[in-house]
């Protein structure tokens, strides 16, 4: 099977299991998703859904958000982890979007990344799915399974993100993205992973991967 091929199989079979893709952060407006994915770093989607009401109870806005003190804004993200350099972050970034962008999030990619605490796979998840705009951002689950599926060497994230918009039609990335999450999850999960029930990498895996999961 070609990585064409492979990648035709991939969009039809996820699509039959997850026609639907709600974002797994609960937002309600650009600036809330983009400060729930620089909270989900090194942190669950379950935690991070559990905190974000306590913050934008507070502030959900970036005026708001610079009325509190970066130690304020510490004490409440906390159990998310990293909470010195995320709340910093947070503060600052909200400051620059009053300064720059009037309050807006901006709906670009290099903008941005230019951000505070905001990386590639930040800013792509928060262009796609508040904007719309084509983006493929890799995690780890996406990484994975793109390796095992043989439509990346796996080397990194970077060389991963290159050959999924390589094979995969633009118009599915927003989507598919996140359906490769949500199989990741459910049927090939990092830990303990089972052949038997991971269906797709059982049909068009590598051999690697197929020798690893048996």
């Amino acid at each position: 099977m070609t990585k064409k091929e492979k990648a035709t199989y991939i969009i039809e079979e996820l699509e039959k299991l997850y026609p639907e893709t709600p974002v797994p952060l609960d937002h309600t407006d650009p600036y809330t998703l983009l400060i729930a994915v620089l909270l989900s770093a090194q942190c669950t989607d379950e935690r991070v859904n559990k905190i974000t009401p306590l913050l934008f109870k507070r502030a959900n806005n970036p005026f708001d958000m610079i009325k509190l003190t970066v130690e304020e804004i510490r004490d409440i993200i906390r159990p998310c982890g990293l909470s010195p350099r995320k709340s910093q972050a947070i503060y600052t970034l909200s400051q620059i979007l009053i300064d720059k962008y009037g309050g807006e999030v901006p709906n670009d990619l290099e903008k941005l990344e230019e951000l505070p605490g905001v990386g590639h796979k930040t800013a792509s998840v928060v262009v796609s799915q508040a904007f719309g705009v084509p983006a493929f951002p890799v995690d780890t689950h996406i990484h994975r399974l793109l390796t095992r599926w043989g439509i990346t060497t796996g080397k990194n994230v970077v060389q991963t993100e290159k050959d999924a918009k390589k094979v995969f039609p633009k118009e599915t990335w927003n989507k598919l993205h996140l359906q490769i999450i949500f199989y990741g999850r459910e049927y090939s999960p990092a830990r303990s992973p089972k052949l038997e029930k991971d269906y797709i990498t059982r049909t068009i895996g590598t051999k690697k991967a197929l020798t690893e999961l048996r």
